[in-house]
């Protein structure tokens, strides 16, 4: 791949995944009801979901894509579903007390499931890979190099902004101290991860 090519890519990238919507919002709303500590499975989760998208797209998979229709569409609701339970625990969960324990976290399994429903089930990143994509590479010359520098190209840009918008959430978090500052955040971030279902299930 060209500089060119790449510099393109991860500008439309940067936009795309810049850009709120279900993914983000999830994210943001892990990290505001839980803070940054076990939301790594979450993100990586939905960084390996893109690269399976990049990798659809180049490889001239897209038609397989949507001949496995109904495996995806079972991914999405399930994903739906799990969210807005996360929704409804973030919306009912107790306000800790000053030196009161904190409630347990997710398994990393459960979250890594989450991520990946999310972003496998997210019509934005899907109609940036299969249809925008080919117009910004050509994906017909595109090697197993041209691959490998793509997806480095991708990790690259979604980490930092993915890892951005953690950061931000996470100094929200920091000046949440009140019961009723938490109890507020909590269920504004409710709203958010229920609307990121929402948003998936209405497209």
């Amino acid at each position: 791949m060209d500089l060119t090519s790449l510099l393109i890519f991860a500008g439309a990238l940067v936009v795309s995944a810049g850009s709120p919507g279900p993914s983000i919002a999830a994210l943001v709303a892990r990290v505001l009801t839980r803070g940054v500590k076990d939301v790594l499975p979450f993100l990586a989760a939905m960084w390996i979901g893109e690269a399976i998208w990049l990798s659809l797209a180049i490889f001239g998979l897209a038609v397989v894509a949507q001949s496995f229709h109904l495996a995806f569409a079972v991914i999405k609701w399930a994903g739906v579903a799990y969210l807005l339970w996360l929704a409804w625990k973030m919306w009912t969960a107790p306000v800790a007390e000053e030196g009161a324990a904190l409630p347990a976290s997710d398994s990393p399994f459960k979250l890594f499931f989450a991520g990946m429903a999310v972003t496998l089930g997210n019509p934005k990143i899907m109609v940036f890979y299969l249809a925008l994509l080919p117009t910004i590479v050509d994906l017909g010359s595109v090697t197993i190099v041209g691959w490998a520098e793509l997806t480095a190209t991708m990790a690259v840009v979604l980490i930092a902004v993915d890892l951005g918008w953690t950061f931000a959430a996470s100094q929200a978090r920091r000046l949440l101290r009140s019961p009723r500052a938490t109890r507020i955040a909590n269920r504004v971030s409710a709203t958010a991860m229920a609307g990121a279902a929402g948003a998936i299930a209405t497209r």
